[in-house]
Order: C-alpha cells, then sequence, then structure tokens
C-alpha cells in the first residue's frame, strides 16, 4: 500500500470545524494536529491558538517558532492531512526569505545590543540615584527623572527583545533579563507583556481581538467600537456609553497627555493580571520581580527634599517615557483594522495591512530599539533588532513584489496620521452622540451610567 494511501484525509471546511475550546485543531503545511489539550502549555499562551484554530497556520507558526521547534509537532499529529491545502505566492514567498534568513543565521546572531542596552541603564540608573541622593539641586532631580525616563524606555526594549527570542545562552538566563528589564527595573510584568503582546501580534490591528486597539473609553481608532463591540481577548463588552462618547469625541486633543500617564495605566494591568484567577506562567517570580521595583523607586523617591519635587519627579519620568508610548501607537493607529479573528491564510497580508514603519537614520535605532521597523518585526518576530534595517529592502521588494503596502513615514508624518485618524474617529463620535451637537460637557456631567 503506497504513503498516500495511508494517508487520511480533511477538508479545510471540517477542519474549521475544530475551534472551540476542547476542540483545537490546526494544520501546519498540510498536517493536521490537536492541540486541544496542549493549549495550556503553549509558551505563547492561549490566545495564539485560540484565534487561529481551525485553520491552516504556517505562516505564524515559522514566524515566531524557531527550528527546533518542529521535533515537538509529531506528538500532536492526529493523522489527518488537508486535503485541498493550498498556498499562495505570497506565503511561498514569505516561507522562502524565512528559509534564507534562517540558513544565513540571522534568528541566531544577536549581537551586543542587550550587553550595551544594560550597561547604558546600569549607568544611567547610577546616575539618577546620585542626582537624587548626593545632589540637592532641582536641576539635578529634574535631570535624573528624565534619565529615569529613558533608562525606562531603553530597559523597556530589552524587555520586548527577550521575550521574542532568546537575547542570552541559555533559557534560565534569558528569563532572568525578562524579569530584571521589565518586573525589577520598570514595574511592568514579563507576564502581562507576553500575554498581550502575543495577542497583538497574532490578530495585529483586529479591533475585537487585538488588546492594543482595545482602550474604550478613553480612545478609538474607529467607529465599529461605537456599536460597544466585545473583546475576544478581555472577553468582555468594550461598552460605548456617554462618558466614553464625550472623552472620545476629544482624543486628538487628549491624546498626548493620556500618553504622558500611560504608564500608569501599565502599572495597574500588570497588577490586575498577577492577582487574577488567570493562569499565569511564573506568577511568584513575576510578583516579586514588581516588589523589587516597588521597593527600590518610592525609595528613591523619599530622598526628594520634599512633596512638590517627590510628585515633579514622579510625573516627569513618566512623561518621558510617553514618548515609548507615542512610537508604538504610531506603528497601528494609522493603519487598516478590521474585525474578527485573523485568517490563517492572509497572515503575511494582514501584517502589512496593520502596521507603519518610522524611518529613522541609522544612528537613531538605538532609540526606537528597531520598532521603527514595525512590518519586519512583525513578519519576523525572532528577528534580532540588528537585523531589521538590513532585511528591510528586501522586504519592501517582495511587497512590492506582490502589490502589498510598504508604508514609512518619518516620525513627523505618523504623528499626523495618527492625529488624523484620532479626530476622523472624535468627529464621528460627536455625531454618533448627536446629530445637532450640543454641550457635551454637559452631557457627560449629567448623565447616568
Amino acid at each position: 500500500m503506497s504513503e498516500q494511501t495511508k494517508k487520511r484525509f480533511i477538508t479545510s471546511d471540517d477542519l474549521k470545524k475544530h475551534n472551540q475550546p476542547g476542540d483545537l485543531w490546526i494544520s501546519i503545511q498540510g498536517k493536521v494536529y490537536d492541540v486541544s489539550h496542549w493549549v495550556k502549555s503553549h509558551p505563547g499562551g492561549e490566545a495564539a491558538i485560540l484565534n487561529l484554530a481551525g485553520q491552516d497556520v504556517t505562516d505564524a507558526f515559522i514566524a515566531y517558532h524557531p527550528g527546533t521547534a518542529w521535533r515537538h509537532l509529531e506528538n500532536l499529529h492526529n493523522g489527518y492531512h488537508v486535503k485541498d491545502h493550498h498556498v499562495s505566492d505570497v506565503s511561498r514567498d514569505y516561507r522562502r526569505l524565512a528559509a534564507e534568513f534562517s540558513k544565513r543565521g540571522l534568528f541566531d546572531k544577536k549581537g551586543h545590543v542587550t550587553l550595551y542596552t544594560l550597561t547604558c541603564v546600569a549607568a544611567m540608573l547610577a546616575a539618577v540615584v546620585y542626582g537624587v541622593v548626593a545632589c540637592t539641586s532641582l536641576w539635578a532631580h529634574l535631570i535624573s527623572a528624565v534619565l529615569l525616563g529613558l533608562l525606562w524606555i531603553q530597559s523597556a526594549y530589552v524587555g520586548h527583545d527577550s521575550g521574542h527570542y532568546n537575547v542570552t545562552s541559555t533559557k534560565p538566563c534569558n528569563k532572568l533579563v525578562q524579569l530584571l528589564s521589565g518586573n525589577c527595573i520598570t514595574g511592568i510584568s514579563i507576564a502581562w507583556w507576553k500575554w498581550t503582546h502575543n495577542a497583538h501580534h497574532i490578530s495585529c490591528n483586529s479591533l475585537d481581538h487585538d488588546p492594543d486597539l482595545q482602550h474604550i473609553p478613553v480612545l478609538a481608532v474607529s467607529n465599529k467600537f461605537f456599536k460597544s463591540m466585545t473583546s475576544r481577548f478581555y472577553g468582555r463588552r468594550l461598552t460605548f456609553d456617554p462618558l466614553a462618547r464625550f472623552l472620545i469625541s476629544y482624543q486628538h486633543w487628549s491624546f498626548y497627555p493620556i500618553m504622558c500617564v500611560g504608564r500608569i495605566n501599565l502599572f495597574i494591568q500588570t497588577l490586575l493580571l498577577l492577582f487574577s484567577r488567570r493562569h499565569v506562567p511564573d506568577r511568584a517570580l513575576n510578583i516579586a520581580g514588581i516588589l523589587v521595583f516597588w521597593t527600590w523607586f518610592p525609595l528613591l523617591v523619599s530622598f526628594l527634599p520634599n512633596w512638590q519635587e517627590r510628585i515633579i519627579f514622579v510625573f516627569l519620568s513618566m512623561a518621558v517615557t510617553a514618548i515609548q508610548h507615542v512610537q508604538f501607537c504610531l506603528n497601528h493607529f494609522a493603519a487598516d483594522v478590521y474585525t474578527g479573528p485573523p485568517n490563517g491564510n492572509d497572515w503575511f497580508e494582514k501584517q502589512t495591512a496593520g502596521t507603519l514603519d518610522i524611518s529613522c537614520k541609522s544612528y537613531m535605532d538605538w532609540f526606537f530599539g528597531g520598532l521603527q521597523f514595525q512590518l519586519e518585526h512583525h513578519l519576523f518576530p525572532r528577528l534580532p533588532r540588528c537585523h531589521l534595517r538590513g532585511v528591510s529592502p528586501v522586504v519592501q521588494e517582495l511587497c512590492k513584489k506582490h502589490n502589498l503596502p510598504y508604508r514609512s513615514l518619518s516620525w513627523w508624518e505618523a504623528n499626523v496620521w495618527t492625529l488624523r485618524t484620532l479626530r476622523k474617529a472624535a468627529v464621528q463620535a460627536r455625531d454618533v452622540t448627536n446629530p445637532v451637537l450640543e454641550n457635551l460637557l454637559w452631557e457627560a456631567l449629567n448623565t447616568h451610567g
């Protein structure tokens, strides 16, 4: 009997039926895998599999997994193959490009970015401590606050890198870097980051699946949020109530002030996850790291001479990190959006549609942490940031070949595009609130619920 006749086949429509918790099948290169019970053990979290279940996920699997992950698949193979498995020209070229990068060793050549960045962070932290503890000048304290904000930004980039790939030679050391750069230094849990960020990558710019676009009641990038859609990530309704309508009506004015205090929301989200009933990998380690942050940071602030300076110091240090928060928004807010789960068959196309690059000189790469090459990063999230500029021309050519968008804007242009998107939604929110415009502030103050 031939190998072909031994195989059992199902159609793509049959595969789609297995997309609910407890019955999760995926296909990779035409082979079907039952991940129903393994999903809770998935290092990338449950959301990635739940969003793509019942589909071919080959492109996403290639993007997020090293070559060593392939050998683990066989234990999950249920014996079926997809009869009508088809590979698009875009996917074929993408896979060829990923294989070429792997052959060249780009995924393994990490350079010394992490070492240099952590050294810089340590030096800035020492300068901050000296400026606060040893100096009495108000200007020294203000400069220290700015340095603290900058080191938080750079430390977050290291946490981001170590969450996507091993920045060290061993996994235990990589976990240590994650906890140090994330939890201990910035006060933001690496567990929270992985939980939301992996879902963002898989469901890039899906209004109801991508948590990075779900900022009701303060921000909305699309009028589709005005129908109070349900977040498939958080499992709750994003209610568009009178308060949300009022805030969103002026979001193009409030955007930058919100970014200045956005870090407070990240602290809150971290605590909500770590003390929730959700499954949190390394919960104890994450909580311990957060305790480290909430020990040294208040202690540092306590050395300032009075409450006025302490408040200014805290606000200024957080306001500096607004640069990073704004950058994250520029990469996606003005890009194309959609509703519904991601589709494994057009994964590449969704990444190109949902991202914007920020153009800059090479000497500014450290400042942006490599994330100015947002499309390149989304297509090859395991690629160390030191290679993103080098592969950018190849990605541009691939997009051009398949008539897909490759948008690279200056920092100024990206801000203009983002504000234009926010203003458009703001005007639409006012129309939804009142066809005949009234005083929205009065309405917000006098409406219950």
